[in-house]
């Protein structure tokens, strides 16, 4: 698909950005010709990411980061803006993906990976957006955040979290013209993630999921990182604190 969108110039940051949802929204920044820095924990994947992105030509920077650590993100986002040359965008799209709500893990790392992740690097980025003509921070929530479920309470729970944060930092820093936006994914597949694995061990499930959307098919990673480009650029400059649900319409049936 050609892009309209023109990133050049544009310095973006990608926490979470090695496989997925991450590696896409990445890979159409470096497309668009911005300067990208993701991190994550994989070592093997990270390099696999860092060789896709330089393929586009543009400043690269790539860091392991365990983003339960303060100080690990505190490392990245200022090792990324030295590498960089600054911040434009950060995206912050990691995910604990707790889906055990009697396991108190489940619920801790979707705390520190889901939001805390993105308080801090939020927060460490905002001396570095101020110094941007086109800041702008965007988070990933989910549209499990919407309607009660029951199970997979504290990744609805933290996403949930995780839109309201977006609303009241929006809300914070619009004086200073810092844009803060969310994307909420429906079911999006790839290989390797959570629907690929119910594909394969739970046709039943993954057959009831289906039918609950509108357009007849799971969303694909791409189908985000579309998202990400035009809540990011200037075409959405009178745009903040908005949660864009991006899921083929299947948040209309709860």
């Amino acid at each position: 698909m050609r892009s309209t969108f023109d990133f050049s110039g544009y310095r973006v940051l990608v926490a979470g950005g090695s496989k997925g949802i991450g590696r896409s929204i990445a890979l159409a920044f470096a497309q668009t010709g911005a300067a990208v820095s993701v991190c994550a924990r994989g070592e093997q994947a990270l390099a696999a990411i860092d060789g896709e992105l330089s393929a586009h030509g543009g400043t690269v920077h790539t860091e392991s980061c365990d983003l339960r650590d303060p100080q690990a993100v505190q490392d990245w986002v200022e090792h990324a803006a030295g590498a960089l040359g600054g911040i434009d965008v950060l995206m912050n799209n990691a995910s604990g993906y707790g889906f055990d709500d009697t396991d108190d893990a489940s619920w801790e790392a979707d705390f520190r990976i889901d939001l805390m992740a993105a308080v801090r690097a939020s927060r460490h980025a905002l001396p570095h957006l101020r110094q941007s003509e086109h800041a702008s921070i965007l988070h990933t929530s989910s549209i499990a955040a919407l309607n009660p479920r029951p199970s997979g309470a504290c990744y609805a729970a933290l996403k949930a979290a995780v839109s309201h944060y977006t609303t009241s930092q929006a809300k914070a820093l619009a004086s200073e013209r810092i844009r803060v936006n969310a994307i909420a994914p429906g079911s999006i597949e790839f290989p390797g993630g959570l629907w690929d694995d119910v594909r394969r061990n739970d046709p039943d499930r993954y057959a009831a999921t289906l039918a609950r959307i509108p357009f007849g098919a799971y969303g694909r990673p791409e189908d985000i990182a579309h998202a990400a480009l035009f809540l990011a650029s200037p075409f959405a400059s009178w745009i903040t604190g908005q949660v864009l649900a991006v899921d083929g319409g299947q948040s209309l049936n709860g």
